[in-house]
């Protein structure tokens, strides 16, 4: 049996092999599919193989990677049309509900940090997609918190590794200005917030979330075109 003492010796060794794992898919070194050689990633990072399989472990829970029976780690499929569709689907119904419920709790820190997300969205290049997706995913989550309800959040942040899936398998594609435009439509959401308007905040993201789908829509296709050549 390993000593407390081990374990917690270990534990922060595994939290940066996640960072550092993450880190990869978000920098797009990984493709959907791609089967992971835990052997290969120790070498690699000059550690040894148990930081590395609790990392995947955690990874796994996020639905970024899968474990297959005898045969270890492999990096999960492009979502499916069908699946794309039915999670923004949820969203769609979960993210309103919550920025209908911020709106009736706003402080002025949470409009100024909502305000800041927003205008790093608008300074951003396309070409830097991941930090497009962290500076969007940080507008949202913001939002989540602000409801205070921990069930909604909970439910958002359930969804949130599914979201990460896409997004880290994703190309520029048909996502070019993409962050200019979610960024008017997060302004429009922060409008709402300022004015204390339960219903408009709810509105303006409902609107949010459905041009949201169909550019993630349109880029799955130029991402799956990417893959099959």
């Amino acid at each position: 049996m390993t000593s407390p003492r081990r374990r917690s010796e270990r534990q922060p060794l595994a939290d940066k092999m996640y960072e550092v794992l993450l880190g990869q898919f978000t920098d797009g070194r990984w493709t959907a599919g791609e089967p992971v050689n835990i052997g290969a990633l120790s070498r690699e990072l000059d550690v040894s193989q148990t930081p590395l399989r609790e990392a995947l472990a955690r990874l796994e829970h996020t639905g970024l990677v899968r474990r297959e029976a005898l045969k270890g780690y492999r990096v999960a499929p492009l979502l499916t049309e069908f699946e794309l569709t039915k999670l923004m689907d949820a969203r769609a119904v979960l993210e309103p509900a919550m920025a209908y419920e911020a709106a009736r709790r706003t402080t002025p820190e949470f409009l100024d940090a909502v305000l800041d997300a927003v205008d790093t969205l608008a300074t951003l290049d396309s070409a830097v997609f991941s930090d497009y997706w962290k500076a969007d995913e940080r507008f949202h989550l913001l939002i989540a918190k602000q409801a205070d309800n921990p069930f909604l959040e909970t439910a958002y942040k359930s969804l949130g590794g599914q979201v990460q899936r896409f997004r880290f398998f994703a190309t520029l594609g048909s996502a070019r200005g993409a962050p200019g435009l979610a960024a008017e439509e997060h302004r429009a959401v922060h409008a709402a917030l300022v004015a204390g308007d339960p219903d408009e905040a709810s509105a303006k993201m409902r609107l949010h979330i459905e041009n949201a789908k169909a550019r993630v829509l349109s880029d799955r296709a130029a991402v799956a075109s990417s893959l099959s050549r």
